[in-house]
């Protein structure tokens, strides 16, 4: 089911002050990407095998935007690769997992869906199928 951990993704305000930090740290911004149907801009640091996604609303009403007035910037998700992300969403709706999405969409760098938080003790994850 799970291939690797691909990335955490962290929510900030702005990833143009945000990677400053990670750069101090020797960390390279490799990708910076508008994903429109999720209201967010990305930026991913490589470390290692996984990488760090910073993610920035781009919209006043976004679900980012309520997550930054709720909780302020941090660690919003983790995101797991899998295989096939249908089968998983299948086998994790079969074994009572609460899903936040029943179907995938478009992500980045390939398909995305999202458990919700109450299914892994406060963690939202986000599954990937890589294209």
């Amino acid at each position: 089911m799970i291939k690797k951990l691909d990335h955490i993704g962290i929510v900030v305000h702005d990833i143009e002050e945000a990677r400053q930090a990670y750069e101090a740290l020797g960390l390279t911004v490799t990708h910076v990407k508008e994903v429109p149907n999720q209201q967010v801009k990305v930026a991913f640091l490589p470390v290692g095998d996984t990488e760090l996604e910073l993610v920035q609303p781009t919209t006043a009403d976004s679900g980012v935007v309520r997550f930054l007035e709720k909780r302020g910037e941090g660690i919003h998700h983790i995101c797991f690769e899998v295989e096939d992300i249908e089968a998983t969403l299948a086998d994790l709706k079969a074994r009572g997992m609460r899903l936040i999405d029943r179907e995938p969409r478009q992500g980045a760098f390939g398909r995305v869906a999202f458990l919700h938080p109450r299914a892994a003790h406060g963690v939202l994850i986000e599954l990937v199928e890589k294209s």
